[in-house]
């Protein structure tokens, strides 16, 4: 097929625009600085569909060129996810989706707040 055809030249150009519409700042987004010092950044996560075709026609045309059908569509779907919440140094992670449902994910989940604990423990007992 030619390098030129017209459902390649839909598929680019709706990529393109879809490109041009998910960049970083869609998945985290700017910083909110609170008057007390806590400045958050929300995370979100993108989901994204993309599905096209097309058909040439049989008769030809006096110009060299078949007659085209075709089409695409493209879903986008942003979806809060949650906040990194940063104050005095610590970094931890807020989330705004739905508890673990399972046990390993629970453990990911817990991973961050485990470790803050470590890092307290160690500190208080190299203070004392």
């Amino acid at each position: 097929m030619e390098n030129n055809n017209p459902i390649g030249n839909l598929m680019r150009s709706t990529m393109e625009n879809v490109k041009d519409m998910l960049r970083v700042d869609t998945v985290v987004g700017d910083p909110i600085n609170t008057p007390d010092g806590i400045t958050l950044v929300p995370i979100s996560k993108i989901s994204v569909g993309f599905g096209g075709g097309g058909v040439e026609f049989g008769t030809k045309r006096s110009n060299d060129q078949r007659p085209y059908g075709g089409g695409n569509a493209t879903g986008v779907k942003v979806e809060p996810f949650g906040f990194l919440v940063i104050k005095d140094g610590v970094v931890r992670m807020i989330n705004v989706t739905p508890p673990a449902s399972n046990t390993v994910d629970r453990i990911i989940d817990l991973v961050p707040q485990v470790m803050d604990r470590v890092d307290a423990f160690i500190a208080k007992q190299k203070d004392s």
